[in-house]
């Protein structure tokens, strides 16, 4: 396969040269594409001179793979990597892979790069399906994928992961005629929720502060110093009586919690907060998750400690935690619900602003039953006061 080069949008995609070295060593530094993607660790000079002389020219002489210098059509600088990592002849089918120099971020380089090779790849390889893979919590690449035309199919579980990155990883597809063209904003431009969400999951876990009378809490991320004040929340027998919690409950469940909440964050699925007093100590925990099907619909579940209980905590985490849900995640609503008769869930709900809205009848599952639930919502106009 001959290498060529495209012009598009500012950009010119050109075969790698030796000459780039240099700058793809200087590039691969730095700790982002060191941990999303597969170079090698520590990436050194011979890594670089061995990918612009021997990996990259090798794919193009035996049709596997086409990899592209993104560089700024005018000054001709590096910008980054992009290109088919794979090309599959018989199902007409490839891969995309791409990078970001850190020099030259926060343009839109990989959905605009991405863009090109794919137009390409169509028009004269032919293809009928590029397809998109990274690890689960690489936001800013899945953002990438979305704006490039990319429809974001699921999960999977990595053949090969990063060194000490995530096991399992989003996969998206694009076929012909998704493309968006060049200049226009496509799926995800800036200011929409995709991007908003990405801004929020793609960053570590964010502290949040309430205040109960002289008591300042912390909202954090969970972590293993919890288990063991989670583990007798959860087998008290109020919180067996009203939740679904495991009985009776072990320090494994604890932990596959504690990895549910890392994996959740990762994924941008839910935000889950232990509340921590002054001395950073476990008193409740709250998880606000996203809706599958409407961004802009959360739900709220909740536990507190038994020690902890009656003393205004877990209102305040509530309100905490959804204010920063419309504020941040841009949500229009945050719903309630709990067993009928579970007056102290409906006293903190209500207390943090949420309004009873109903009673639906079977809509949780309860110790193999179905149970009907109290349902209540708190809305963001709620806050501001439209």
């Amino acid at each position: 396969m001959e290498p060529v080069e495209i012009t598009e949008d500012g950009l010119l995609l050109r075969p790698w040269r030796p000459t780039d070295a240099a700058d793809v060593h200087r590039a691969c530094q730095d700790p982002d594409i060191q941990r999303w993607t597969t170079v090698p660790r520590p990436y050194l000079p011979e890594h670089a001179h061995a990918f612009v002389t021997d990996v990259a020219p090798g794919g193009w002489a035996d049709g596997t793979s086409a990899a592209f210098a993104v560089c700024d059509a005018d000054s001709g600088e590096l910008l980054g990597s992009c290109g088919l990592v794979s090309i599959d002849r018989g199902l007409r089918s490839g891969e995309i892979g791409y990078w970001t120099a850190p020099w030259a971020r926060r343009r839109n380089l990989a959905a605009r790069a991405t863009r090109a090779v794919a137009r390409w790849a169509f028009d004269r390889l032919e293809l009928r399906r590029i397809i998109w893979q990274a690890g689960l919590g690489n936001h800013a690449s899945r953002l990438a994928a979305l704006r490039a035309g990319f429809r974001i199919e699921g999960r999977l579980r990595l053949a090969a992961p990063p060194p000490e990155g995530p096991a399992d990883g989003w996969i998206g597809s694009l076929l012909p005629g998704e493309v968006p063209e060049p200049g226009t904003p496509g799926p995800a431009g800036p200011g929409t929720l995709a991007a908003r969400r990405a801004a929020v999951f793609g960053r570590p876990h964010p502290d949040l502060f309430a205040t109960v009378g002289a008591v300042e809490l912390r909202l954090r991320a969970m972590d293993e110093r919890d288990l063991d004040a989670l583990v007798v929340t959860c087998q008290d027998p109020e919180t067996v009586r009203w939740t679904s919690v495991p009985d009776p409950y072990r320090r494994s469940d604890a932990e596959s919690y504690l990895a549910y909440h890392r994996s959740t964050w990762a994924d941008g699925r839910a935000a889950c907060f232990t509340v921590a007093d002054p001395d950073d100590a476990y008193v409740a925990n709250v998880d606000l998750r996203i809706s599958p099907v409407d961004p802009a619909l959360a739900d709220v579940g909740f536990l507190t400690a038994p020690h902890a209980r009656g003393r205004g905590y877990l209102p305040a985490a509530l309100a905490a935690v959804a204010t920063w849900g419309f504020t941040t995640l841009g949500l229009a609503r945050v719903e309630w619900r709990a067993n009928v008769g579970n007056t102290a869930s409906r006293r903190a709900a209500e207390k943090a602003g949420f309004r009873m809205e109903g009673i639906s009848r079977a809509a949780i599952t309860h110790r193999d039953t179905r149970a009907d639930a109290w349902v209540g919502a708190l809305l963001a106009a709620d806050q501001t006061g439209r």
